[in-house]
């Protein structure tokens, strides 16, 4: 008898279990930021990652970087990757409310990036590209870029193929420079269209095409490219013959301010120069199962 209230209270307790991984996995988007915030504290760690990201936002809830980072904190200590990255990204950029710290945020992002997680490989590989909380390594930074890459992300595609582009790291190399930018603009990434599009009107790692490289700079606009957009006017003023083009010249190296880009010539496209976060209403790349599980929140990465 006793045996088998116990195998009963176990059989309970699992169904309960079961139900409440039902409600993180499938419905935690769909509760109330009350709800989650109950599920947090009872130390669920989707929860607390969807209560931060709200905090994060300010969606539904009243913005608090340090609620956040507080939040992200609890879920990363329990393994959750997602986690480790969002709380990397607000120590790396700092704000009125979180003290910036560039070493906590390299730690972050190599705790989640050893395990998968292909934001914060790319975002690894920029803290080494320009020494923010490590010490500055061009190969490091390659070699975590590639392994974004390697998952098809699109940034790290393009940040790869600016260290061809510029020698950084590797052995300058346009063709394969065009390679990765070739696959960014072939998930139609706005800056992979507008960096091919550089390529094309250069004669860079394939035979020079303006008309191409307008093409690409007219997609790369549409989708907001604001660089793209001033690429594509000057490139069509020397199609028509209203402005006179001057002569190709070698490409610069990238700047680590991520505000800034390459300074463009009459004749030079620009390109980007630092790892593009998307918007937050635009989609996460696919990131690999965690050791324990995900959770898709209504805010992007940065």
């Amino acid at each position: 008898m006793t045996n088998r209230l116990v195998t009963a209270v176990a059989v309970a307790w699992t169904a309960i279990a079961i139900s409440l991984n039902g409600v993180a996995a499938g419905a935690l988007d769909d509760l109330p930021f009350e709800k989650k915030l109950k599920l947090a504290k009872a130390g669920d760690e989707d929860a607390q990652l969807a209560v931060g990201a709200q905090y994060e936002a300010g969606t539904g809830v009243d913005q608090d970087s340090v609620a956040a980072a507080r939040w992200y904190r609890k879920a990363g200590d329990q393994g959750n990757l997602e986690a480790q990255f969002r709380l990397g990204r607000l120590l790396q950029e700092g704000n009125a409310a979180v003290r910036k710290n560039p070493e906590a945020a390299a730690k972050l992002y190599e705790s989640a990036a050893r395990l998968g997680h292909h934001e914060a490989q790319n975002w690894l590989g920029y803290a080494y590209q320009h020494g923010l909380g490590v010490a500055q390594n061009d190969k490091s930074a390659v070699e975590w870029y590639q392994k974004a890459a390697d998952a098809g992300l699109p940034v790290a595609l393009n940040n790869l193929g600016l260290m061809y582009l510029d020698g950084k790291g590797v052995q300058r190399d346009y063709a394969r420079a065009f390679a990765f930018f070739d696959a960014a603009a072939k998930k139609d990434d706005a800056w992979g269209l507008n960096n091919l599009g550089g390529l094309y009107e250069m004669g860079w790692g394939t035979p020079k095409d303006p008309r191409k490289a307008l093409e690409l700079y007219k997609r790369a606009a549409a989708k907001g490219n604001d660089h793209a957009g001033r690429n594509m006017k000057r490139l069509e003023a020397s199609l028509s013959g209203t402005q006179t083009p001057s002569a190709a010249v070698e490409p610069a190296a990238a700047k680590p301010d991520k505000t800034k880009i390459v300074s463009p010539t009459v004749a030079k496209p620009v390109v980007a120069a630092k790892p593009q976060t998307p918007p937050d209403d635009a989609a996460s790349p696919p990131v690999p199962p965690k050791p324990r599980k995900t959770v898709k929140t209504d805010s992007s990465g940065d």
